[in-house]
């Protein structure tokens, strides 16, 4: 039997705030015949295996009317949203690929993806390595050991510049990046500072990760805790949240210091540039010659430190030095959730979603 289910989420209507499950988002049942798809040249078609659930696609879902904060490519309404993640290749009219070969990319949130000739990311995708799976489980391969993993390595090395003996604050450091940023840097020799929004992922952070202080932003004046638990300043600042916390901690930054700005997931939620938080604070990057440098990953991608990342992360998960928590959620129908609740911070570590078994 060729005709397969193909289950998928689609962008009901474009959120206003923070996305709501019924509201934003409807999980269609449609299917497709495999074995009768005529591909053109280069097209192929996957078997989508795991999701990554990242906080960048709520970017891609603004109207595109605002003409506000557009990121990659942007979904319309009743159209399959997009994500990052690992998926087997079941037919193909590409010669870079097989059917078999296991990639890693931009795919639906959907059970099978057409990629098709005039989509841009047809030449995007990338091979998963099979014998790193003796080693790790697949569904690390869908975020954690690609641009999940990669994100906070580069970033950190790269702009970070990290120094043994130096103070590094990371906010939402309970997150996949925030985790992996922290434990970096502890294993680099610094000192690390963690804030996050709940009082379990504090302990989260002293007791399994190690940091050397933490606490929930939301329950703390941010300034005086910024002031106890980073006496002698911060010499990097890893920004995931902007706004507000950012504005804080660049009263805390040294001379000289590093801002990596990585995301900035307080603003994701606004629909015009008045509704942003305005930082008022930003001749302290003058006065203090500080560094204030944002990226993606893909500026990465190719270059000598990818390679680096890709040795010393297998390293240190085989030593233990690195711990990576990640929930594992079955099923399409449940992509949505788990996106507005990754949003709405009730995720420990990284997010992925099961689609199908391997």
């Amino acid at each position: 039997m060729t005709v397969k289910s193909n289950k998928g989420v689609i962008l009901k209507a474009y959120p206003k705030g923070i996305p709501e499950v019924d509201k934003n988002f409807e999980l269609t049942h449609r299917t497709i015949d495999i074995e009768c798809l005529n591909l053109k040249e280069n097209e192929f078609v996957l078997r989508n295996l795991y999701l990554s659930i990242d906080p960048y696609v709520r970017v891609t879902l603004h109207d595109p009317a605002l003409n506000f904060m557009k990121h990659g490519k942007m979904i319309s309404t009743g159209q399959v949203i997009s994500g990052l993640g690992v998926s087997e290749i079941v037919k193909t009219n590409n010669p870079n690929y097989k059917v078999g070969d296991l990639v890693y990319g931009p795919i639906g949130w959907e059970e099978y993806s057409h990629i098709k000739s005039d989509d841009a990311s047809v030449f995007s995708f990338m091979f998963v390595n099979k014998e790193l799976l003796k080693d790790t489980p697949l569904s690390y391969h869908a975020s954690f050991l690609r641009f999940g993993g990669l994100t906070s390595y580069t970033s950190l090395i790269d702009i970070g510049k990290p120094k043994e003996g130096e103070t590094i604050y990371v906010s939402t450091a309970a997150g996949l990046t925030g985790q992996l940023v922290g434990q970096i840097a502890k294993i680099k020799g610094l000192r690390v500072v963690g804030s996050t929004g709940s009082d379990e992922k504090v302990d989260f952070l002293l007791n399994e990760l190690k940091f050397d202080a933490a606490f929930n932003y939301k329950k703390v004046d941010l300034d005086k805790a910024l002031s106890e638990y980073c006496p002698n300043g911060i010499d990097i600042y890893y920004d995931n949240v902007g706004g507000k916390t950012l504005e804080v901690a660049l009263e805390h930054c040294n001379r000289f210091a590093r801002v990596v700005a990585c995301g900035m997931i307080s603003q994701y939620n606004i629909e015009t540039p008045e509704e942003g938080y305005g930082i008022k604070n930003l001749a302290n990057i003058v006065v203090k010659s500080i560094v204030f440098q944002g990226f993606i990953a893909l500026d990465y991608i190719g270059k000598d430190i990818e390679k680096e990342f890709e040795k010393d992360i297998i390293e240190w998960v085989k030593s233990g030095k690195i711990i990576y928590k990640e929930t594992v959620i079955d099923g399409v129908e449940n992509i949505a959730k788990a996106f507005v609740d990754m949003l709405n911070g009730k995720n420990i570590g990284k997010y992925v979603i099961k689609i199908a078994d391997y």
